[in-house]
């Protein structure tokens, strides 16, 4: 019982200073977005994926500490399936949110001579109509929790022990071909365009390194252009997803396949689940300083 309130103390705090963090950072973004003589896309998209991130934060982060701290009937039938919908369809958001940033970050740091420049958005309002495919795609992609979610009603010792507060019902084989086969797809989709874009930025810092280490030798001065610095940003920030996202699926893999249920991996994947949401802000404060200026994008 300790460390069941041990854990979800710790859950819960993981919860607040992702949700804090997210908070921050979207409004600083905003500030330079409204501030800002140019709307930059990266401004957009960097707000829209704190907002994305809250959401997860929120619907997957506060159930389970708030039950366990006394509100155990608090999740009915119809609070289940829309916490579980939304941490469904924030989570696919925050995938495709993700690759977006990467591709765009990837596509401004191109040389002006390559065909990917002509990608460029010409205005951040270009980046609104990715935004509401994302969410029209992901919100269908999920259609199915709203008829296989319903409510444990588990006693206080049941749910200190395990933790369910929602019960996911067996599904028809019809539906679980459709669903699992069009979120393979779009993760492998959207994950493949962060990985091109984030490789192609490497290749586009490593050229730079270089010209920067020749004219260090030839004795001229040369400061980083801030879109470098900003993809430099963004790279650390796609590590981070791809760790957290692939601790995951390797954790939720093996719960899957185990026979016997083993509480410290179970403990381990919920924190996983939510740690980009919690870490990413923790990767772009540390990283620019909060800095308006490291944001500045041509």
């Amino acid at each position: 019982m300790v460390l069941n309130f041990i854990k979800e103390t710790i859950f819960l705090l993981m919860t607040m200073v992702g949700t804090l963090g997210n908070i921050f950072l979207s409004v600083n973004y905003m500030f330079i977005w409204w501030g800002g003589s140019e709307k930059k896309p990266i401004h957009l998209i960097l707000i829209h994926l704190a907002f994305t991130n809250i959401i997860i934060l929120l619907a997957k982060g506060l159930p389970a500490p708030i039950a366990v701290f006394g509100l155990i009937n608090f999740l009915d039938d119809i609070g289940c399936k829309i916490f579980i919908y939304l941490q469904r369809v924030a989570r696919g958001v925050s995938i495709c949110t993700s690759s977006l940033l990467a591709v765009v970050q990837a596509i401004i740091i191109s040389p002006r001579a390559s065909g990917w420049w002509r990608l460029r958005p010409q205005s951040a309002w270009h980046i609104l109509p990715f935004f509401l495919f994302f969410w029209i795609l992901n919100a269908l992609i999920g259609m199915n929790l709203i008829y296989s979610i319903t409510t444990t009603n588990l006693n206080i010792s049941e749910l200190k022990n395990g933790d369910n507060y929602c019960h996911f019902m067996l599904e028809s084989q019809k539906t679980k071909w459709i669903v699992l086969p069009l979120m393979a797809l779009r993760d492998a989709v959207f994950q493949g365009a962060m990985g091109g874009a984030s490789g192609y930025m490497v290749l586009l810092l490593h050229k730079h390194h270089q010209h920067v280490l020749y004219l260090q030798n030839s004795k001229l001065l040369y400061r980083t252009p801030p879109e470098l610095r900003a993809a430099q940003s963004v790279l650390l920030l796609m590590l981070c997803f791809v760790f957290f996202y692939w601790a995951d699926c390797a954790f939720s893999l093996f719960l899957s396949l185990s026979l016997v249920v083993n509480y410290w991996v179970v403990n381990t994947q919920k924190f996983l689940a939510i740690g980009y949401a919690t870490f990413s802000p923790v990767v772009l404060i540390h990283r620019d300083r909060i800095q308006s200026k490291c944001w500045h994008v041509q």
